[in-house]
């Protein structure tokens, strides 16, 4: 659901970002395209025919033998590796520490397992990387003296997933190691690192929804009896606004600043909607009434959290 990067220098800390992944806004759109998908095959299958001559549709491959991430799985890692690009083309990165995950206990599968061999090989043809695993995070978290939110990890703060970023850059520049003697063993820090205050951004994907030409079931208008369809998704606004642009609107004496996520048009109000960086909506607004900030990146960048 939530992962974190930090960038380090062995003199200070560059920036803390907290990224919120699309993977439950994605798994709901698949579902629900599923289940559309089933509705339109089945209302063309003739049940009254022997289900020998029904119009079944032969598969066209065996798609239980594919490789392939999930969408929901792929989204999430695209989304890591995008942010990664981006804070290369901002600081001079030399090296990549990745966090590689094991499943608890006796547990021999962990969603958050999936995609990491992918990732790591995207990773890899970037900048040199290397991987560490949660336990030798955490020690060296502790030793840094970074605090660590375990009650809720969805709170969008340092604590909950940025300082693990941070504890993972910082342990490029220092190291555990282990000594022992005739009756004693030990281990110290070896290496030096400054952790200072940084900067803090939330990161998320606009979840925006496609243009779904056959949305559910058509309606009919009583003046017109032929059949309609509601419109559905798209990124375009009669307004000269796209979905996921950054504007500022004013109403009622307040000013929001948000991201376009859809719009109304019909013969009695024209309004915009705007959204959080959780992708809640702030409100409706008039299109006179907004001003375009930046367009759309693809990417939600805030630090204020609401």
């Amino acid at each position: 659901m939530f992962s974190g990067v930090g960038v380090q220098s062995s003199k200070a800390t560059i920036i803390k970002l907290h990224l919120i992944l699309p993977f439950p806004n994605l798994t709901k759109k698949m579902t629900r395209r599923r289940i559309l998908r089933r509705a339109r095959r089945g209302r063309r299958i003739n049940r009254k025919l022997p289900y020998s001559q029904r119009c079944h549709r032969a598969k066209r491959f065996d798609n239980r033998v594919q490789k392939k991430l999930s969408p929901s799985i792929k989204a999430n890692r695209q989304l890591e590796l995008r942010v990664v690009k981006e804070v290369i083309r901002l600081f001079p990165v030399s090296n990549i520490v990745y966090e590689y995950i094991k499943a608890r206990g006796d547990k021999g599968f962990s969603p958050a397992m999936v995609g990491q061999k992918v990732m790591l090989k995207w990773l890899k043809s970037i900048a040199p990387t290397v991987t560490q695993f949660g336990w030798q995070t955490s020690n060296l978290r502790q030793w840094l003296k970074l605090t660590k939110d375990k009650a809720d990890k969805s709170k969008a703060v340092e604590e909950t997933h940025s300082n693990d970023g941070v504890a993972l850059a910082a342990s490029h520049f220092i190291r555990w190691k282990e000594w022992q003697s005739s009756s004693v063993r030990g281990g110290y820090w070896d290496g030096e690192v400054i952790v200072t205050p940084a900067p803090f951004k939330v990161i998320a994907k606009p979840n925006i929804y496609r243009r779904q030409l056959h949305f559910e079931n058509p309606e009919r208008k009583k003046p017109n009896p032929t059949q309609y369809r509601k419109r559905k998704g798209g990124t375009i606004t009669p307004f000269g606004l796209r979905s996921g642009d950054f504007v500022q609107a004013e109403k009622a004496g307040q000013v929001h600043r948000g991201w376009i996520g859809g719009y109304t048009q019909t013969a009695k109000t024209k309004n915009v909607s705007i959204y959080d960086i959780n992708w809640r909506r702030i409100g409706q607004f008039s299109p006179n009434k907004i001003k375009l900030l930046k367009r759309s990146t693809k990417l939600l960048v805030s630090s204020v959290i609401s």
